[in-house]
C-alpha cells in the first residue's frame, strides 16, 4: 500500500487513520483520487484543504471500523467498501465488535487493491454483485469461509488470531490471514467474472490451471483424504491449489495481490536492498509502482530481493518469514496470465 500524509502538516498517516496525530486534523480517504484527505473541523459538511470538494464520512465511522469519505451530496449513508456488506455480527456483543473490526480493516485494505488495481466491482442492485458476510457458525458447522455466486462468507472465528493459528497448523498451511482469505474468496468472484462467460478465456485457462469441469466436490475429498500430489511445489502455490483448478486460480490469485500489495509498499517507501555478498542476484529495487507496469516479469524481478530481506528481517526477530514461499516457474507463469488478464480487463 502507498504512504499518506497529512495534507496540512505533511505528517505521514496510516491507511486506517481518521486523524493526524501531530496536528489534530481530521483525516479520510477519498476513492475519487485513492488519497487521504485532511479536514480542519467535524463540522458538517467536511471542507477538503485541498479544493472546494466537501465530503461526509460514512455511517460506520462512528464504529471507528472506517475512515472513507462519501461526496456530501451523495445520499448514501455507507462508502464503497462497507456497502459491500449483507451481514455483520451483533455489534452489542464486545467480541463480535472487536473480531468486526480486524474483518472490516481487512477488508477495506482489500477494496483498495481492486480500486488500484481498477477492476470493477458490482454492488447490490448491479449484476454479479460482491457481498460479504461476518457470521459466526452458531452451532451449525455447515457454515463456512467460502464463496458463492458473488456471497464472500467470512467467519467471525478468523478474526481470533488464536483459532486462526489452531486452523493454520490443523489445516498443514504456512499462512493464514484474514487479508488471505479475503483476497482468495475474492478470486473466486474474479474468475466468475473474467473467465466463466468467455469461451476464449476460458479455454487459455484451463491450459494453464486445468479444466474446472473436473468435480468438486471428489477433488476436496481426495485432497483431505489423501493430501497433496507428489512434487506439487512445482506446480502449485500450496497443497491446497493442487486440490482443483478452482482452488488453484483463486490461490494463485491470492498471491498475486500479495505481491503487488507488498511491491507498491516497497516502492512508495523507496526500498532497495545490496547485500554484501559476491553473488549480486540479491540486489534490487523498486523504483516504479506496479500497477502501471503490464509484464509482470519486471515485477517479479524487482520485488524478488526485496521479498528475500523482508523475509530475513523477520528470522532476526524469530518470527515466520512474511512470505513464506517458493515461486516455481509454473506457479510464475500462472501469475502472469492473471496479470495480463487484468491488465487487459482495465485497458479494452
Amino acid at each position: 500500500m502507498k504512504i499518506f500524509e497529512c495534507g496540512n502538516c505533511a505528517h505521514p498517516l496510516y491507511f486506517e487513520n481518521a486523524s493526524c496525530e501531530k496536528c489534530g486534523h481530521l483525516a479520510g480517504f477519498s476513492i475519487t483520487d485513492l488519497d487521504i484527505r485532511t479536514f480542519q473541523s467535524a463540522n458538517y459538511p467536511l471542507s477538503s484543504d485541498i479544493g472546494n470538494q466537501q465530503f461526509k464520512y460514512c455511517k460506520n465511522h462512528q464504529y471507528e471500523v472506517c475512515n472513507w469519505l462519501i461526496p456530501f451530496e451523495n445520499p448514501d449513508e455507507f462508502c464503497l467498501a462497507c456497502s459491500l456488506n449483507r451481514m455483520i455480527p451483533d455489534l452489542s456483543d464486545y467480541e463480535n465488535f472487536e473480531k468486526w473490526k480486524k474483518l472490516e480493516s481487512a477488508k477495506h485494505r482489500l477494496v483498495y487493491q481492486l480500486l488500484r488495481l481498477r477492476l470493477f466491482i458490482p454492488t447490490e442492485g448491479e449484476s454479479g454483485s460482491l457481498k460479504f458476510d461476518f457470521i459466526s457458525k452458531q452451532g451449525n458447522d455447515q457454515i463456512m469461509t467460502g464463496h458463492k455466486n458473488g456471497l464472500i462468507t467470512i467467519l467471525l472465528s478468523e478474526a481470533d488470531s488464536v483459532h486462526r493459528e489452531y486452523m493454520r497448523k490443523q489445516m498443514s498451511e504456512q499462512y493464514r490471514t484474514l487479508i488471505g482469505h479475503f483476497r482468495h474468496e475474492v478470486g473466486h468472484f474474479f474468475w466468475d467474472q473474467l473467465i466463466a462467460p468467455y469461451e476464449n478465456k476460458l479455454a487459455d485457462y484451463r491450459k494453464i490451471f486445468g479444466d474446472e469441469r473436473a468435480d468438486y466436490g471428489a477433488a476436496l475429498k481426495n485432497h483431505y483424504q489423501n493430501g497433496p500430489s507428489p512434487n506439487w511445489q512445482q506446480n502449485y502455490i500450496s497443497s491446497y491449489a493442487g486440490s482443483h483448478p478452482w482452488e488453484d486460480w483463486a490461490e494463485t490469485w491470492a498471491h498475486y495481490l500479495h505481491i503487488m500489495d507488498m511491491a507498491e509498499t516497497a516502492f512508495y517507501f523507496g526500498m532497495s536492498v545490496s547485500p554484501k555478498l559476491k553473488d549480486k542476484s540479491l540486489q534490487g529495487s523498486m523504483p516504479f509502482d506496479p500497477y502501471g507496469k503490464n509484464e509482470f516479469q519486471e515485477i517479479i524481478e524487482a520485488w524478488t530481493p526485496v521479498s528475500f530481506a523482508i523475509n530475513s528481517l523477520n528470522r532476526s526477530m524469530g518470527l515466520p518469514d512474511v512470505y513464506p514461499f517458493v515461486l516455481s516457474p509454473n506457479v510464475v507463469n500462472k501469475i502472469k496470465f492473471i496479470h495480463q488478464l487484468v491488465v487487459s480487463a482495465t485497458t479494452s
